[in-house]
């Protein structure tokens, strides 16, 4: 199953709406990390974004995944960029 390196870029006016939904964030994430799609995720220490690893069987289906975030959900979000991605080396390699 293809892998997606997906890239949230945050705003500073979105820090407030960020905290009060993380819990509901994270239990997303978790819940998808629990079936197997999430691979990895966490957030840049400079605040600015966040870094997710997921298993989506296409582009679209990533697409409609990343939706149902919380975050995307409240418009939190800034920018998204979702990048089909090949490990050759690793733990994500096949």
């Amino acid at each position: 199953m293809p892998i997606f390196a997906v890239d949230y870029t945050y705003s500073e006016a979105t820090v407030a709406g960020r905290d009060t939904h993380r819990p509901a964030h994270r239990a997303w994430l978790a819940g998808l990390l629990e079936a197997g799609t999430l691979l990895m995720s966490g957030p840049y220490t400079d605040g600015s974004g966040a870094l997710l690893m997921f298993q989506a069987d296409d582009e679209a289906a990533m697409k409609a995944l990343l939706a149902e975030d919380p975050f995307a959900r409240e418009n939190l979000i800034a920018e998204v960029r979702a990048v089909e991605w090949l490990p050759v080396m690793g733990p994500f390699t096949a």
